[in-house]
């Protein structure tokens, strides 16, 4: 099966999603559970995000996360299991993953839109 995760909200949990003043994204360990599962099960693994493929890159290798693939976030019935934090229609069955904080607007500053150097 083709499994595809977004990132922000997803597999990370931005600052603005948090209860607590990081000021930085924090993986969401329950989520990367899940994911790893599906990994170990052999299925083929997607990492994609609305802020393009080089930001889902960045995150899942800072993550460690090895998908097969990586790619902007679209529309595909070809992808068996989607998760994303939003009621999205993106493959032919979508799971809503639990968004911390809900009640926050999310808007994804510039500064976070660009890949971060790891030096």
């Amino acid at each position: 099966m083709k499994i595809a995760f977004d990132v922000d909200d997803t597999l990370l949990i931005p600052p603005e999603g948090q209860d607590w003043d990081s000021g930085r994204d924090i993986p969401n360990f329950d989520t990367i559970a899940v994911y790893r599962w599906f990994q170990t099960q052999g299925h083929y693994m997607i990492i994609w995000s609305g802020g393009g493929e080089d930001y889902a890159r960045m995150w899942g290798d800072k993550l460690g996360l090895h998908p097969d693939e990586y790619r902007a976030k679209q529309t595909d019935q070809s992808v068996d299991i989607a998760f994303d934090d939003c009621d999205v229609q993106l493959a032919k069955v979508n799971v809503r993953v639990k968004r911390f904080n809900n009640y926050v607007t999310r808007t994804v500053p510039n500064e976070r839109k660009q890949p971060i150097s790891n030096e």
